[in-house]
């Protein structure tokens, strides 16, 4: 098939906030198309009106030379447009089959009479996992019971399986492994060449690179540019997106690096955490890098005690500790900020001032009644601090972008006497300018003499962070470069070889 979806002079506005001003957007039959732009310059808003979410409130949508008017997710499908949206658990019922899943909307909507053939919707189902290259996956398994991954690659299969012309793909390779991505890869370039149309949003640009025909790029509500990815680079996109250079945005800050803070030593547990050895001094930030299934979140869930120590030892400042939970953790002056932050790391039905006062709720009651007057002035402060874009302290995490969540993950920890910091996967989904804000965040940790441990499988944020670089694999720390050190390729090989490839040197 051949063809084209337009959006021209798109407009939406909220109360107080003109989002998308003038806005044309395009995606071609058989091409993939990148839409990138810092936080808040107005991409997810541009699919939420695609997609049915928001109703636009100026400007026309063609579908292969058709107007169409979409002001439902339904209005949505029925004119060949899906979604994959980044937070799978909103959009799957957990107690439902990968297969039921799977099908969901063809289930809902009622095909084929009263009755359900239900071995040839597990095997329809099986064969629309085996093109996106997912084989061992029962299809009878609850989604509930899923890891991450696996769920987002259901979501996935469910677009698929209604035939949409054109989908949106919302940073669908987060959770995935490299393996998981390539296999993703291949499906989208199948799905390319029958001629359908993928808007592909990402933050990870050599991804965008890998995979997109064109890009365009937005910027405080307006469409800046687009371009053929063949013929720029990513500095100067990164340039686009935040009118400033990749090396204004991504200071390291330097620190003084002290005495040892933290220490493991020979840490066993979760059945994928090996013989860990490591330290942190204070002022310093240790960069932990691996492969996903390397290890690196079971480490800092047992570092935090949030699961059970089988074998080793932790020590601060030299002191050994009996950590039984992660409120044991706390008191010791550890703390986590989590990968999954809307499961684990902040409350997203409760407001931003609640996230924010959480863990220091018995200083502001001291006679047993919460100040809510000291309860606000904190929040404003942090926010402030942070940099939190929020209309009010009030407003719902659930409501903010995934980087004000992680930055009100971490701005709940400020105010208490953490001594070590652990980031497991702090910048999953969230877009530059955000990362920007977190790094310099770590960055003013480390300068305040803190331990930073900086969990991650970008290499890239690594190999920029790091005053010390831990390689992880198969629940091992296999090898340690100093700041300057390392390569993203020498990374590499010792993230997918481990210790034989350090033998071979």
């Amino acid at each position: 098939m051949s063809g084209m979806l337009k959006m021209k002079q798109i407009g939406k506005f909220f109360p107080g906030v003109r989002a998308l001003s003038g806005v044309d957007f395009e995606v071609r039959s058989g091409e993939v198309h990148a839409l990138l732009g810092a936080n808040g310059a107005g991409k997810s808003t541009l699919m939420k009106v695609l997609s049915g979410a928001y109703t636009a409130d100026e400007g026309t949508i063609t579908i292969d030379g058709q107007a169409v008017s979409i002001r439902t997710p339904i209005d949505a499908k029925r004119a060949g447009v899906q979604c994959v949206y980044q937070e799978v658990d909103t959009a799957l019922a957990p107690g439902l089959s990968v297969a039921e899943n799977i099908m969901l909307d063809r289930l809902s909507y009622g095909s084929g009479g009263a009755f359900v053939s239900w071995g040839a919707l597990r095997r329809e189902a099986a064969a629309i996992l085996a093109g996106i290259g997912v084989t061992k996956l029962s299809v009878d398994k609850p989604v509930g019971e899923l890891p991450i991954s696996q769920k987002q690659l259901v979501l996935i299969a469910r677009a698929l399986a209604q035939k949409a012309k054109y989908i949106i793909l919302d940073e669908p390779t987060a959770p995935l492994s490299l393996e998981e991505t390539e296999s993703l890869f291949r499906t989208m370039r199948t799905l390319k060449s029958e001629g359908v149309g993928l808007i592909f949003i990402s933050h990870r640009l050599p991804e965008v690179f890998e995979i997109c025909d064109r890009i365009t790029v937005m910027r405080d509500g307006t469409r800046v540019s687009t371009v053929e990815a063949s013929a720029t680079s990513a500095p100067q996109i990164v340039e686009l997106m935040l009118g400033k250079s990749l090396e204004e945005e991504f200071p390291k800050l330097q620190a003084d690096i002290g005495s040892v803070l933290f220490q493991a030593d020979n840490v066993h547990g979760s059945g994928k955490v090996h013989g860990v050895d490591l330290e942190v001094r204070s002022g310093e930030i240790v960069g932990i890098v691996g492969l996903v299934g390397a290890g690196k979140t079971e480490l800092s869930r047992l570092l935090f005690a949030a699961d059970r120590i089988d074998q080793g030892t932790l020590r601060m400042n030299g002191t050994a500790l009996k950590l039984k939970e992660p409120q044991d953790a706390i008191r010791a002056g550890i703390v986590l900020v989590p990968e999954e932050r809307r499961q684990q790391g902040v409350l997203i039905g409760e407001s931003v001032k609640v996230n924010l006062t959480l863990p220091i709720l018995k200083r502001l009651a001291p006679s047993g009644w919460i100040r809510g007057r000291a309860e606000s002035k904190h929040a404003v402060q942090l926010v402030e601090q942070l940099g939190v874009k929020t209309p009010h302290i009030e407003q719902t995490v659930g409501y903010l972008s995934g980087g004000n969540q992680q930055k009100v993950a971490i701005g709940k920890w400020l105010p208490t006497e953490a001594k070590l910091y652990m980031f497991d996967e702090p910048t999953k989904g969230i877009d530059i300018g955000a990362k920007s804000d977190i790094f310099r965040l770590i960055g003013q940790l480390a300068r305040q003499g803190k331990g930073v441990l900086y969990l991650s499988s970008e290499m890239n944020e690594i190999i920029g962070i790091s005053d010390r670089i831990l390689v992880m694999c198969d629940g091992r720390i296999v090898k340690e470069f100093n700041r300057g050190e390392a390569t993203e390729e020498q990374i590499l090989l010792f993230a997918s070889a481990g210790k034989e490839q350090e033998d071979e040197k």
